[in-house]
């Protein structure tokens, strides 16, 4: 029998015709004991289910509330009331599963996302939960997708590993010595006895992996979780987040910041294209939200507009140099507005990044050309020798949404950074050899999948999207 339900998706696109149709899903509210909104995640709409007075026992209709799951089999007719087009009159009407009225937290109203987080394990059966997380999947369906049509292969990289690819060393460890009583000699932590006999952790990022596969098979890509363990308590910083990471053989970075705009802009039609249902729901949301703040804190445009303007726009390039002489000629540099000071040499800030693509250029911005001191040792250095092939892209709200550089290919230059960084060259000997042997220009960047779902989403808050 569950196998015949037709989910309330389907049923929208149905013309009705008084054909006897099986639905099952959650009661969302029940009214005047006689019609249920039922929702069973398919879709941000509700179904409205007509349940004949006097055709079902009162103590079966005294079960249905909110919450409750029930199965219904009726009839498909079109709808006399206001607000839909369909609507199914029970015939038949089973209660899977009783959720008592008193203590189900999710009651017919607009709940905070502040109290949604204190209840995660229910909040996905919220309309805003469930359109971010059907666009949630769209959005890795169509990552695998544009990845496929332009011949890349899908590359798993280790999540357990003893490489560090970003040097900061903020990683979690894995180890099966017993942590309270570890074995040591001298003081130090005897890795033999451990079960890779070495010390190893969670991944921070597959990109060193990823380098060899692209040297060998050309255009590849990792999507898997990685893990930072940074103490970074913001509204753009997880634990544990997934990440897409392309590598490409013979690509600068001029390609390489090609590929990642073409490759933002494919995700997000997709997403126009297939979840504009979805969409609406959380503009209109976002929209409700704004309306408790100032007028100069409101979004200028609204969701849909945003990322429209982001599929047709060309980004703008810009250098990290000449984005220091544009932050310090602004009014906020000049007035004081920045909290962090502005000087050649340190990192942008997530107000300078969204100064630039907000106030000063109105649209998403790629930034390259950084200091070689504040990038990884992989990046390749540039002819002036004080700054590497790297770039960012920027979009509104969020900031940096991708960063990504083309890969120091030359075995003396790669070799000389890591030294200058004191990055071990034995340990990473495996990776020294892809420039030992036929080495090539390449490139590749990463973007942080939580940081994509939270800017076509809208919401404020990276942990609204996990």
């Amino acid at each position: 029998m569950f196998n015949r339900r037709t989910s309330v998706k389907a049923l929208f696109n149905l013309i009705p015709e008084n054909q006897e149709v099986i639905v099952m899903g959650w009661v969302r509210s029940f009214r005047n004991n006689q019609f249920i909104s039922l929702n069973d995640g398919s879709t941000s709409t509700n179904l409205q289910v007509v349940v004949p007075l006097d055709k079902f026992p009162e103590d079966q209709i005294k079960l249905i509330s909110t919450g409750t799951s029930v199965s219904v089999s009726g009839s498909l007719v079109s709808s006399i009331g206001s607000g839909q087009h369909i609507e199914v009159i029970a015939q038949e009407l089973i209660i899977l599963g009783e959720s008592d009225p008193n203590k189900y937290p999710l009651q017919p109203k607009k709940h905070s996302l502040e109290f949604l987080r204190e209840i995660a394990h229910l909040r996905l059966r919220t309309n805003t939960f469930g359109s971010i997380f059907r666009i949630r999947h769209q959005l890795a369906f169509s990552i695998h997708k544009f990845f496929h049509e332009n011949n890349f292969f899908y590359f798993h990289t280790p999540i357990i590993t003893a490489s560090d690819a970003e040097g900061a060393g903020e990683m979690f460890q894995v180890t099966t010595l017993p942590i309270n009583n570890a074995p040591t000699e001298d003081g130090q932590i005897n890795y033999a006895e451990d079960f890779f006999s070495k010390k190893t952790h969670l991944t921070v990022s597959g990109q060193l992996e990823g380098e060899l596969a692209a040297t060998a098979l050309g255009n590849i890509y990792t999507f898997g979780p990685t893990f930072r363990a940074e103490n970074s308590n913001t509204s753009r910083h997880l634990a544990e987040f997934w990440m897409i990471e392309p590598e490409m053989a013979f690509y600068d970075l001029d390609d390489n910041m090609l590929l990642a705009e073409n490759f933002i802009k494919y995700v997000i039609t997709d997403v126009l294209t297939n979840c504009l249902d979805d969409l609406k729901l959380l503009e209109k949301r976002l929209i409700d939200e704004e309306q408790k703040l100032p007028q100069d804190q409101r979004s200028k445009s609204s969701l849909i507009i945003k990322l429209e303007s982001v599929v047709t726009e060309t980004f703008e390039r810009v250098s990290y140099t000449e984005v220091i002489d544009i932050l310090k000629s602004s009014s906020y540099y000049k007035k004081k507005k920045f909290k962090y000071d502005v000087e050649w040499g340190t990192d942008l800030q997530s107000e300078h990044e969204r100064y630039l693509v907000e106030k000063h250029f109105n649209k998403p911005v790629i930034v390259y050309n950084y200091p070689k001191d504040i990038k990884a040792f992989y990046m390749r250095l540039n002819d002036d020798e004080k700054t590497v092939a790297a770039m960012d892209i920027l979009v509104p709200g969020i900031g940096e949404l991708v960063g990504g550089s083309q890969r120091e290919e030359r075995y003396d230059k790669l070799s000389n950074r890591m030294e200058a960084m004191h990055i071990n060259s034995h340990e990473l000997s495996w990776y020294l050899d892809t420039r030992r042997f036929g080495s090539v220009p390449h490139a590749g960047f990463g973007l942080g999948f939580e940081r994509l779902v939270q800017f076509v989403t809208g919401m404020g808050n990276i942990r609204d999207v996990i």
